[in-house]
């Protein structure tokens, strides 16, 4: 068989292919950008300021001696931004300023020399995303690069459609570009004064030029005639954390006045973070209260001094969740909103090298501020916990400050390593509580490793205490370490032990008698993880079919069971081994297993909730009987 070949698309012999352009819809791209791309109306500031200080470096390359400033104001429904930067000419209005994908920042694009990298803006949507808030934009512009040529004005409304104009060469007479917004119906509330300053001054406050915000002036123009209030600084340069100060405690407490009015708390502490071969540069602050490990902090970033992003959850190990950083980078790229860092091979290295700067952090408190590492670690000991459990060294260097809950009480591991050889340990927080009080009468270490990472930290230990064994506890180590009875005692009690094995039994639970403290504990419940698999195995043995029975019947194996140990030391349970009524033994065995297994905070199994039944209701019948009925019913 063979298959059907395509047909040719016939062509005219006597037609030429005619070129055609795309078109945009403009208010679908406004659309698309204010409900896809931006997650808020709030960054037409950061467009104005961004377009702003790219021309400015391009004039300051043009003419490193001349002037230059940028001017922002709000009133009236308008927002006006003023810059002394490279200026356009009317060609370049044409070509810029209503392209979409069109950037003058691509190299050598209109005799600009200055390279890509020192420019904000990359990916040529610029002062059309401002269409998200304004319904016409004004352009009023004069190129430094040709004195000759005219001011230009350049008029949009977000119907899509524009005009370009030369003005008289006295509308405006310096380099330079004006921008003027108008803002769309239902969009006023982001023109308001207060508001623009907000945002420039939180997008703006660490840009390279000097900025300056006037309430009050119309279009904001240095040539024109509005009045408004005395100017108000934008930018506050240099950040904080590159400023000089007479003493590390002055800087310390700059540092905690930035992070209170930059996230609203004071921090425990403050990490320089400084990776100049990254240009990197910036601070993390270490939060005051202890935070979950599935909380991911949103840090500050600034791309080139203008604010990025403040919810940058991808830029440290997600081990550091106790820090919330802010930093100013040249090197790392931004998504295309320009809202996020891209997660790339770059922002990988940086990350960890941000995490490495953290750990030697740690590393230098250890070594030199014992105080102020113990001051961190006793509200952040999970995020180091974390940390540690891939980093042997520095589990060994914080051996002496990470607490653990442990039978002999709240301590360090090296503390509890130094009175135990020998650690056990437990999975659950319930089994430790239960055993806690046990183990500590009698000399046995334990640790809780029921909380979040505990128990790969021991797990971890031998590898850097080789000296340590570290086991999981079991049924048969506690039950070791208890006193046995006197042989004489047991001898006596084998009626009553033999009772309570037969009923006990259908639990696949064995019964011994110990003495052990505290007295108070009559009886205790005692299983592993192979006591519970055999439970489980037992469990799917007498729900399968034929086949699975024979198959799991033969992987039956002398797998230890669980373990109720009765306390010979407790009174209830001598009166209890000397009733002469065995019913009533039996339903009084059954009753203190119940109660130990809820004691222990186990899952209960349906034949665990039947026989916690039948144990109550026995013990309610016998205890309503009248002693001769009881009599006659024998």
């Amino acid at each position: 068989m063979t298959s059907a070949q395509p047909a040719p698309i016939a062509e005219p012999a006597d037609s030429e292919p005619s070129a055609n352009t795309f078109q945009v819809d403009l208010r679908g791209l406004v659309d698309l950008l204010s409900h896809h791309l931006y997650s808020s109306p709030r960054v037409y500031v950061r467009e104005l300021l961004q377009n702003a200080v790219d021309a400015v470096t391009a004039r300051r390359a043009l003419d490193p001696e001349a002037e230059i400033g940028i001017r922002l104001s709000a009133a009236g429904n308008r927002v006006t931004i003023e810059d002394s930067g490279i200026g356009l000419t009317a060609a370049e209005a044409h070509s810029l300023l209503a392209t979409i994908g069109r950037s003058s920042k691509r190299g050598g694009e209109h005799g600009l020399e200055t390279t890509r990298q020192e420019f904000l803006g990359q990916f040529g949507i610029g002062l059309l995303a401002c269409f998200v808030v304004a319904r016409q934009i004004r352009v009023v512009t004069r190129s430094a690069r040709d004195p000759l040529a005219a001011p230009v004005e350049w008029l949009a409304t977000d119907d899509g459609s524009y005009t370009v104009r030369e003005l008289p060469a006295d509308a405006r007479t310096e380099p330079g570009t004006t921008v003027v917004l108008e803002a769309r119906p239902g969009a006023e509330e982001w023109l308001v004064p207060a508001k623009v300053e907000q945002l420039a001054r939180d997008y703006g406050s660490l840009l390279p030029y000097d900025i300056t915000f006037h309430e009050g002036s119309d279009e904001g123009s240095r040539e024109g005639s509005g009045e408004g209030s005395a100017p108000r600084p934008i930018t506050d340069r240099p950040a904080v954390w590159d400023r000089a100060f007479p003493t590390p405690a002055a800087r310390r407490v700059a540092l905690a006045g930035h992070c209170a009015q930059l996230f609203g708390f004071t921090p425990l502490d403050s990490i320089d973070l400084d990776l100049p071969v990254a240009g990197v540069r910036g601070v993390a602050y270490v939060l005051p209260e202890p935070t979950s490990p599935a909380h991911r902090s949103g840090h500050r970033v600034h791309l080139k001094g203008m604010l990025l992003t403040d919810k940058a959850d991808n830029l440290l190990p997600d081990w550091a969740f106790f820090v919330r950083a802010v930093l100013d980078t040249d090197t790392l790229r931004p998504t295309a909103s320009r809202e996020n860092l891209y997660d790339d091979e770059t922002l990988a290295a940086v990350r960890e090298a941000l995490g490495a700067r953290i750990r030697t952090w740690l590393a230098e408190l250890a070594a030199s501020e014992p105080e102020r590492l113990a001051a961190f670690l006793s509200v952040h000991h999970l995020g180091v916990k974390s940390l540690a459990r891939h980093d042997p060294e520095l589990l060994g260097l914080m051996l002496p400050w990470l607490p653990f809950e442990t039978s002999d009480g709240s301590m360090s591991l090296e503390e509890f390593a130094a009175a135990h050889t020998d650690i056990h340990f437990t999975r659950t927080v319930e089994e430790f509580r239960q055993i806690a009080p046990i183990a500590a009468a009698h000399g046995l270490g334990v640790i809780n490793a029921g909380y979040t990472y505990d128990a790969d930290l021991l797990a971890l230990l031998p590898t850097v205490r080789p000296e340590l064994k570290v086991t999981e506890l079991d049924a048969g180590a506690v039950t070791e370490r208890l006193d046995p009875v006197p042989t004489s005692a047991e001898l006596a009690l084998a009626p009553f032990l033999a009772t309570a094995r037969t009923r006990l039994e259908p639990q696949s639970c064995d019964v011994v008698l110990r003495a052990f403290q505290p007295v108070a504990v009559p009886a205790l419940y005692l299983d592993d993880r192979q006591a519970r698999q055999e439970r489980d195995r037992t469990a799917a043995l007498d729900s399968a079919d034929s086949l699975w029975s024979g198959i799991l019947g033969a992987l039956r194996g002398s797998a230890p069971r669980a373990r109720l140990v009765l306390n010979h030391n407790n009174p209830l349970i001598r009166r209890i081994a000397a009733l002469p009524d065995e019913a009533l033994t039996a339903t009084a065995v059954e009753s203190l297993y119940g109660q130990a297994l809820l004691m222990s905070q186990r899952p209960l199994r349906p034949g665990d909730t039947t026989l916690l039944n039948r144990a109550f209701l026995g013990l309610l019948e016998w205890a309503t009987h009248p002693a001769d009925t009881r009599e006659d019913e024998k």
